[in-house]
């Protein structure tokens, strides 16, 4: 009688210890888990894909006919048609500039600015891509150096940023990447000024 209280003395001890070591793994194995997707987020999570960002900022074809720089605007349109055109939303309207901005679902924002003439006309346009990592940020700047180059020739290379010339526009690309806010600024110039006179 004795054996058998000792064999389930001995029994339910193992039982115990067996429950005991099951939910310790299980806290263990959960907290690896739950630490790997706080440090680790995959990179397709935190970056768009750079060629498809840079349609979006450059709008769809259809938009941009022959003559327009980008997103269906020309240097000398006037305000009305920049308000029309503009799919992005309004964020700021002032005398001498319109901006609107767009987010992307990984939270990289686009920026747009219109800078008008005395006489509400576009004489500047300038995007600001605010981006989550170097690599978005070399995949950007590579895509639209190609395009750019594609469209307008070879650029001027500086370090952190190139330039496009030609008879009707200047096209400025600066990587703005600082610390641990990564990002590219592209600037639109009329190449000459009887561009704006003409409209």
């Amino acid at each position: 009688m004795k054996t058998l209280k000792n064999g389930a003395a001995i029994l339910t001890l193992a039982i115990i210890a067996v429950a005991c070591d099951t939910k310790t793994n299980e806290k263990t194995e959960t907290a690896t888990a739950d630490s790997v997707a706080l440090h680790e987020p995959a990179p397709a999570d935190l970056n768009s894909d750079q060629s498809a960002l840079l349609k979006t900022i450059l709008g769809p074809p259809e938009q941009s006919p022959a003559g327009t720089i980008l997103r269906g605007i020309a240097f000398g349109d006037p305000i009305a048609k920049v308000k029309a055109t503009e799919t992005f939303e309004m964020f700021e309207e002032t005398p001498d500039h319109l901006g609107y901005t767009s987010e992307t679902a990984q939270l990289e924002t686009i920026d747009v600015q219109y800078f008008l003439t005395t006489d509400k006309k576009v004489n500047k346009i300038t995007i600001d891509v605010y981006l989550n990592s170097p690599n978005a940020t070399k995949q950007l700047w590579n895509a639209s150096k190609q395009y750019f180059s594609k469209a307008y020739s070879a650029p001027k290379e500086e370090s952190k940023k190139l330039t496009w010339n030609n008879k009707t526009i200047r096209i400025n690309m600066e990587d703005v990447s600082e610390g641990k806010d990564y990002g590219l600024k592209l600037q639109f110039f009329p190449a000459d000024k009887n561009v704006l006179a003409a409209k």
